[in-house]
């Protein structure tokens, strides 16, 4: 079932997504880009023993998850059980090198979006560095004048499909924020299934109430139940730009 649907819709991308290819702002900048990639630590239970490399710059025991997902939160692919000691730029790699066949590689003239923890490659472009990114700081601050930093807001507008993405997930599946004790292999089943769920739901149900506010709100981010806080991952587990639970 996750082979089928935890990959992309179109494996050619020969479509420009409708958020992109119908905002006069957006499309000129992004017109080739076929989604985003970002990571997020999820708690492990894992024995003392072999804890050490899954201990992050927080001391949680966390594997760090990678993912790539369309504008429509539908995750296309996942790197899933690398420890949480690593960080995203080398689960980046690992899951490229070592997963060659699945990897869904941008075709030539393509790229996914990534965020600042990320480096500036073909076919991953991130965004400017030292300028205001995260559009939280736009709304706090003057509107941007620089094109430098117009960019980056167009780009981190964008790429907030793979946040919404994981908030949505962990909302709907919130044995992701509290694992229980299970062998490490079958911890990474339960992500597995809980990934190709959300993308079921997705697909098939329209009325579903948080795609449904996601879809009416672009800036809306879910937030983790006030009861699983106290299970959240502190932020700069592995940098400071990965998501964390």
């Amino acid at each position: 079932m996750a082979a089928h649907y935890m990959k992309p819709k179109d494996p050619n991308f020969r479509i420009v997504h409708p958020r992109i290819k119908y905002d006069r702002r957006v499309f000129p900048h992004l017109k080739d880009c076929i989604g985003a990639i970002d990571g997020t630590h999820i708690r492990d239970v894992i024995p003392e023993d072999d804890q050490v490399r899954y201990i992050g710059r927080t001391g949680a025991v966390t594997m760090n998850v990678m993912a790539i997902c369309d504008f429509d939160m539908h995750f296309t692919y996942a790197s899933i059980g690398q420890p949480g000691a690593m960080d995203d730029t080398s689960v980046r790699y690992h899951a490229i090198d070592k997963d060659r066949a699945n990897f869904p590689h941008p075709p030539k003239g393509k790229y996914y979006l990534v965020d600042d923890g990320y480096p500036n490659r073909f076919g991953y472009l991130a965004p400017y560095k030292g300028e205001r990114y995260h559009v939280p700081e736009f709304h706090r601050g003057v509107a941007p004048t620089a094109p430098k930093e117009k960019f980056n807001k167009i780009h981190s507008a964008q790429c907030n499909c793979i946040e919404r993405g994981f908030e949505v997930l962990k909302m709907k599946w919130q044995i992701l924020l509290k694992m229980h004790s299970y062998s490490i292999e079958t911890q990474k089943m339960i992500i597995a299934a809980c990934m190709t769920l959300h993308n079921y739901i997705r697909a098939h149900d329209r009325e579903d109430v948080h795609f449904e506010r996601c879809d009416r709100d672009p800036n809306y981010v879910p937030t983790i139940p006030e009861w699983y806080k106290r299970y959240a991952v502190p932020a700069g587990a592995s940098d400071s730009s990965t998501t964390n639970y």
